[in-house]
Order: structure tokens, then C-alpha cells, then sequence
């Protein structure tokens, strides 16, 4: 009996578990050629099936020796296939990393054969899979400086998501599975991904007008990557208009833009952008649009109308930085960022544009008519002056329940109406009061 599969550069058959060691190293040679292939314990080099023995442990035998060998770790579905009586083991795997190594030397698959890769085919394979080696470059940082909550919290959320399992033990072995150390010493991934004090900048700011001679709000943020993401997406969600749909039985709270789009619109900006230019990624609101901006070209001879097809393969620039984001769900599939982006905003009547300048790229979403939104800014500060008048004492969350906005709009409108001296609070927050001042 055989199997209908032959031996090729995705495929390969072993006899037993005893070659355990070679299956290790065709593994690594077809991640680095394909990102992805199979195989087979129990078959023959012709695809015969002659069977495996299969006892308690086997597969977690196998499963070890492929975490502990390959770096970095891979987590590939290993399974148990009946042919009748006769069983064999089929292991399917797949990767998105630039570069994979087993037992420390890295490994190419031609035909059906693994080689050993010499450092100048390293060096070609890490420049055209990522454009550029910086993330993966050894950092000054020791593993006393990574963040280990936010790497304990990137953990449960990658375990959460089914696209990584295994329990954190030590920010060293968590790093280690995470193929974050090499020679001893942590890559520069690591570095932007889990250490607070890192490259990594976010400027933003909220400006009068459409350009950016006088602004309203400004803040710089600096931190891991993730907490530079939640700092972003809590800033655009401060920042933007919205408004309470009361149609149906339950108010529905609509923001000017999409917050999935804003969410990807940052991820984006952040794990694309190029670690080794001085610049900062910023957000800028104003009167008529938000731009969001990563010092990062898009890959040589493309567009971003090219990604808004679909049809052109994932190019990121930091490819390990990208697998992790998406091990975790911070990103749902490689290579349709823009596109969702783009589906998102047009299924919600917003105009957004993707652009490339001399030294980075853009999002910018083009917000409502100001006017609009401005009369809309004077209606409710209308209203809730009247409830303070008839009220002092109320609450944000009776003037949330009375004028439709959300808690976090009514306490956005009281601090700029507070720095206007329009109204001021006297006493504390629990058993105070507002008064109006004009």
C-alpha cells in the first residue's frame, strides 16, 4: 500500500522516529524554501506504508525534538493516520520567520534533498524575505530589560487566539521559544517588541486647522510596541467625533472611523515602519482628515493599490515582528492590512486614502463636514449646560444617558469647557458639583 504523495521539496518520508534528527533538519530546509510542508513517519522513500509503532509518548516526542531543535520555535500539527490496521504519523507545519535554524545551522531544500545554507545565501534569503536584516541583528539589551507583564500578556493572548501553546516559565525560556536569542543575546525584534526603553516613538497631536501651524493637544509617547499600540488606539478614540445611533431598543455608539480600521491602521504603522530611520510614527488630527503616518516605504516597485486588490503576496518589511503580531491576532492575515482597512471605511460611507511620501507612507481618513460636527460640538455643550443648570450635582453618566454620547465624550467635552472657564467644579468628585461660570 502507498501513499499517493511523493517526496519533493514540500513533502518528505521517513521510515521511523529514528531519523528524528534528519526529519528535524528537512523540516527547517523546506520552512526556509516554502514556509510550509509535510511529513511523514512510517513511509518508505518510495511512499510505501510500512507502518509506525505508536506509543504514549511518541508524538510528544516528536513534537519536542521539533520545538527544542528549530529556531525559531515551530508549532506544527502532528497526527496520528490509520490505513486499517496500519498507522503512520503525519506532521504538517508552516512559517512566516525570515530565517529558521536547526541545531544552529540553517538549511535550504532543493528537490528532495536539504543543504546546508552558506552564510552569503543567509545574508540573500534575510534581504529578500524582510528587506532588511535590523530585526533580526543581536541587541544591547539584556533579558532584565524586557517588560514581563506585557510578555506574559502577549502569551495568554497568542494562547487564547489557538496560534501558540505553551505556559510562561521565565521571560528566558519564554524568549528562547520565541526564537528572540541568538549566541546568548537577545534580536533587536525583542528589543521594540518587550523592552519599554527601545527605538520605537509615537508623536500625537490634534491641530486647529488643516495644516499644522497651531495645534490643540500634543503628546510623545515611547514604550514596547503593544503598549505604543493601545496608546495609539486610545488616542484616535479620545480624539474622534462620535455620535449615538437611538433608532433601536439599545443606543449604538458610531465613531467617525471605523475602530477596526484604526486598530489595523496602527498595528500597521507600527510593525511596518523602519526601525533605523530617526523619525517618529504620528498621529495627526485635523479639521478635515486624521493621517497616520510610519517612516516606511512600501516595497520596491509597489503600490498600495496593489495590496488593495489582493493579489500580491505579503512583502512586510520586519518579518519576525509580523509573526508575532500575528500569532496574537493583532494581525489576521499577512498582506490584507490595507484592504480591510479600505473595505471597512467604505462600508461605512468614509472616504480613506493610502499614500506614499519621499520618506514613509500614510493613511489618512477624511473626516465629516466640520461644520457639521462643529454645530453638533455647540448642541451638546448646549445640553449639558442646561443639565447642569438643573442639576449641579448630576453625574457623567446621567449626562451620558441624557444627550446619547458615551462617558469618555461627556468627560472630553467638561475638560475643554473647564479650560475655557466655561463651567468649574467645586469640591471633590464624589459630593461636589459643577457651576457655570458663563
Amino acid at each position: 500500500m502507498k501513499l499517493r504523495k511523493k517526496e519533493s521539496e514540500t513533502v518528505e518520508f521517513k521510515k521511523s522516529t529514528s531519523e528524528l534528527k534528519e526529519a528535524v533538519i528537512d523540516i527547517c530546509a523546506m520552512l526556509n524554501k516554502h514556509g510550509k510542508g509535510e511529513l511523514y513517519f512510517g513511509i518508505k522513500n518510495d511512499g510505501e506504508i510500512c507502518g509506525h509503532v505508536i506509543g504514549a509518548s511518541t508524538l510528544r516526542d516528536v513534537s519536542r525534538a521539533i520545538a527544542d531543535n528549530i529556531k525559531p520555535t515551530v508549532y506544527p500539527e502532528i497526527k496520528t493516520v490509520s490505513k486499517g490496521a496500519v498507522k503512520y504519523i503525519r506532521v504538517v507545519f508552516s512559517g512566516n520567520a525570515p530565517l529558521y535554524y536547526a541545531c544552529g545551522r540553517a538549511y535550504i531544500r532543493t528537490a528532495d534533498e536539504s543543504r546546508v545554507l552558506t552564510p552569503d545565501e543567509q545574508a540573500k534569503i534575510l534581504k529578500s524575505k524582510s528587506g532588511s536584516s535590523w530585526e533580526t541583528g543581536l541587541s544591547d539589551k539584556k533579558i532584565d530589560d524586557i517588560n514581563q507583564t506585557a510578555l506574559k500578556e502577549y502569551l495568554k493572548r497568542a494562547k487564547e487566539a489557538g496560534r501558540l501553546d505553551y505556559k510562561y516559565s521565565s521571560p528566558a525560556a519564554a524568549l528562547k521559544k520565541l526564537g528572540f536569542v541568538r549566541n546568548s543575546r537577545l534580536i533587536k525584534a525583542a528589543e521594540i517588541l518587550f523592552c519599554d526603553d527601545n527605538p520605537g516613538e509615537l508623536k500625537a497631536a490634534v491641530f486647529a486647522g488643516k495644516d499644522k501651524l497651531t495645534f490643540l493637544d500634543i503628546k510623545q509617547y515611547k514604550g514596547n510596541l503593544f503598549e505604543l499600540l493601545q496608546k495609539g488606539v486610545d488616542y484616535i478614540r479620545e480624539h474622534m467625533d462620535w455620535r449615538a445611533d437611538l433608532s433601536g431598543q439599545r443606543r449604538v455608539e458610531i465613531p467617525e472611523v471605523p475602530v477596526r480600521a484604526i486598530t489595523e491602521a496602527v498595528v500597521n504603522s507600527l510593525c511596518h515602519r523602519d526601525y533605523e530611520s530617526p523619525e517618529s510614527n504620528e498621529i495627526a488630527f485635523y479639521k478635515d482628515r486624521v493621517e497616520i503616518y510610519n517612516p516606511g516605504l512600501f516595497p520596491d516597485n509597489m503600490r498600495p493599490e496593489d495590496y488593495l486588490k489582493g493579489s500580491e503576496p505579503s512583502r512586510p518589511r520586519n518579518v519576525v515582528m509580523a509573526g508575532i503580531l500575528y500569532y496574537s491576532k493583532d494581525i489576521e492575515k499577512w498582506g490584507s492590512g490595507l484592504k480591510r482597512i479600505y473595505e471597512d471605511c467604505s462600508a461605512n460611507g468614509l472616504k480613506v486614502k493610502f499614500e506614499q511620501a519621499k520618506t514613509g507612507s500614510r493613511i489618512v481618513f477624511y473626516r465629516h463636514e466640520q461644520k457639521t460636527v462643529e454645530k453638533t460640538r455647540e448642541k451638546t455643550r448646549e445640553k449639558i449646560l442646561s443639565l447642569i443648570r438643573e442639576n449641579p450635582g448630576i453625574t457623567t453618566t446621567e449626562m451620558a444617558k441624557n444627550t446619547g454620547l458615551t462617558a469618555k465624550g461627556i468627560e472630553w467635552n467638561l475638560k475643554k469647557m473647564r479650560e475655557e472657564k466655561i463651567i468649574k467644579r467645586i469640591g471633590p468628585d464624589k459630593g461636589g458639583y459643577w457651576k457655570v461660570i458663563k
